[in-house]
């Protein structure tokens, strides 16, 4: 066990003859104990500053360990975040491109139809010229036939009168 300050203090020396002067002994001793208690006290504040400073280390130890799990976590939240959008970012463009091929399909397909309707527009359109062409021309043969006016032209004007019926029937 260490000495303590009146541990040195309350040493007692026993007496000798031709022994040390008891009072240089004594403020000696005094003056040891003063260091003693010095150094004592030295070591008691260096002990708190130790403990104090290890206090300061655990804590700043836990607060960068804490940072980088932070770190970790934001690091793999970003990543997931990242792959979370291109995902999405993916989804989005395949569903573009479907909308834009049905867009196109549909386009196609009305531009058939269309061209279709055209078509058969055009064919109804020859249809009814062919149908008024021959109409025109019955009228002319009629109008330029010589009898028209007389009486007994009765039986070419049945003729003509039979022409207009079929050309009448066309439409």
């Amino acid at each position: 066990m260490p000495l303590t300050p009146l541990d040195i203090h309350n040493k007692e020396f026993s007496r000798r003859i031709r022994g040390y002067d008891e009072d240089e002994v004594n403020e000696f001793l005094d003056q040891v104990i003063k260091d003693y208690e010095i150094v004592i006290r030295e070591n008691k504040e260096l002990h708190n500053q130790l403990l104090t400073l290890q206090e300061k280390l655990d804590h700043f130890s836990n607060i960068e360990e804490t940072l980088s799990k932070t770190i970790i976590v934001a690091q793999e939240a970003a990543d997931e975040v990242k792959n979370n959008a291109k995902k999405e970012a993916q989804l989005i463009v395949k569903e573009a491109e479907k909308n834009a091929d049905r867009i196109v399909n549909e386009s196609l397909s009305k531009s058939r139809k269309i061209a279709l309707e055209v078509e058969e527009l055009k064919k109804q359109a020859s249809i009814y010229r062919a149908r008024f062409r021959t109409l025109v021309e019955a009228q002319l043969d009629l109008l330029s036939q010589d009898g028209w006016d007389s009486l007994d032209s009765g039986r070419e004007r049945n003729e003509d009168v039979e022409r207009q019926r079929e050309v009448k029937e066309l439409y």
